[in-house]
């Protein structure tokens, strides 16, 4: 590894001990706008709509990192830091029948009423028509996901981790609304 990119990750690692909220609400926001440079070009849009990127950017920092930071230290709390496989399936199971549900129900409308601007019963119609398939989709790989964080990845980094995999489910996300949001279009 090069002296820069050595450095920089010294540092990186130094502010995650010294400032982990900090450090995990900047990661969980620089990924999530970058996620969504990414998702806007992959969904045919010309010009970045910077808008758009602030308020995910928000959106990812102000509750994402936050929300993980929190839920982890508390997961860990609560059972004591142990990685023995029945507290990592419980951990798991915890996870995924609260946070990633609330996450991605918070997301959904985000997305529609701040994002989009749409009016509110045309994002609750969205939200009924596909939060179940986002939902189910999301458990058949964040368990996966949630059981190498909590086996594995020291607290310190488990948002670090989910971040990254939500920079991809990010871009899942956002593409699939885009669709939605075209088909509800065109259907009118």
């Amino acid at each position: 590894m090069g002296s820069l990119p050595k450095k920089t990750l010294q540092r990186y690692l130094s502010q995650l001990q010294e400032h982990p909220l900090r450090t995990k609400v900047i990661t969980a926001g620089a990924l999530s706008g970058v996620s969504d440079v990414v998702s806007q070009k992959l969904s045919g849009i010309q010009k970045i709509q910077l808008r758009r990127v602030l308020l995910k950017v928000i959106f990812a920092g102000g509750f994402l990192g936050p929300a993980g930071h929190f839920f982890h230290t508390f997961l860990d709390k609560i059972f004591k830091g142990k990685k023995d496989t029945k507290t990592v399936a419980k951990k798991v199971l915890v996870e995924q029948l609260t946070l990633s549900p609330l996450n991605h129900l918070l997301f959904m409308i985000y997305y529609g009423v701040v994002i989009e601007k749409t009016p509110w019963n045309l994002v609750k119609h969205r939200i009924k028509k596909t939060y179940p398939t986002v939902q189910l989709t999301a458990w058949t790989f964040f368990p996966v996901v949630g059981w190498i964080n909590y086996k594995y990845v020291p607290l310190h980094f488990r948002v670090i981790l989910h971040s990254l995999v939500a920079f991809f489910w990010g871009i899942f996300l956002t593409l699939r609304a885009r669709s939605t949001t075209l088909a509800l279009a065109k259907a009118k």
